[in-house]
């Protein structure tokens, strides 16, 4: 007969990455992002538990995209009501506040589940090279 053990409680360690826009292209760079906050490459991997990591995004108004995507590429936001679709350029966006354009991209690229807006809120993204989490970072 097997002694009885006491299971050991499942704990979650989440480690904080750097990513930085300059030079880089936005959708690969949201693939990458997608990937840590999933955290498909962790050991303890599920597709039913959130195990992914954090992820701290800086230089996004340095992010580019190919060929003329700045004037054709179109985001729609539509408000539900009669005559409320708004739609803004990628260009016109990037203006305004370049760090929808990262998180609509992530977004597109994580599961469409209960686990999505708690993944989404450790995305930490800033505009310049500044941010307030490089104790985090280092430790």
């Amino acid at each position: 007969m097997k002694p009885f053990t006491t299971p050991v409680p499942n704990v979650i360690v989440r480690h904080w990455h750097l990513v930085d826009c300059e030079g880089q292209t936005l959708g690969r760079l949201a693939t990458k992002i997608a990937h840590l906050l999933i955290g498909k490459g962790n050991v303890d991997f599920s597709y039913h538990q959130d195990r992914g990591d954090y992820v701290v995004v800086t230089n996004a108004s340095l992010i580019q995209v190919t060929g003329d995507k700045p004037k054709t590429k179109i985001y729609h936001h539509y408000s539900g009501f009669p005559g409320g679709l708004k739609s803004q350029s990628f260009g016109e966006l990037m203006a305004k506040d370049p760090s929808v354009v990262i998180t609509h991209a992530v977004m597109g690229m994580i599961p469409k589940n209960k686990l999505r807006s708690r993944r989404i809120s450790r995305l930490k993204i800033f505009n310049g090279s500044e941010h307030p989490y490089s104790d985090k970072l280092n430790g």
